[in-house]
């Protein structure tokens, strides 16, 4: 299933910006971003749990934010895509 992943990590000291690494660094490993903190992740339900989990760990529920958003599966007529940057499918491989 097709996940959107979106956060809002507060910076101002530095274990803001410790955190804020941290979750990009977890979105990184499980999806594509798609925005500067918003990723795209094709995820079994297992999956999407342990990323939940890793993710709910890191943040500071009291100066930040997490959005899931769950797609499923007929994730393709939900989505519409406008602008400049390259689209792509979260089903073709990704090289590294």
């Amino acid at each position: 299933m097709l996940v959107l992943i979106t956060y809002d990590v507060n910076t101002e000291d530095a274990q803001g910006s410790k955190r804020l690494r941290k979750v990009a660094k977890v979105c990184v490993n499980y999806g594509q971003r798609v925005q500067n903190s918003v990723f795209e992740c094709l995820l079994s339900p297992a999956e999407l749990c342990v990323v939940k989990n890793l993710l709910l760990s890191i943040m500071d529920e009291a100066k930040d934010s997490l959005r899931i958003y769950n797609l499923g599966n007929s994730y393709k007529t939900r989505i519409e895509y406008y602008g400049a940057k390259q689209t792509y499918s979260p089903e073709d491989p990704m090289i590294f």
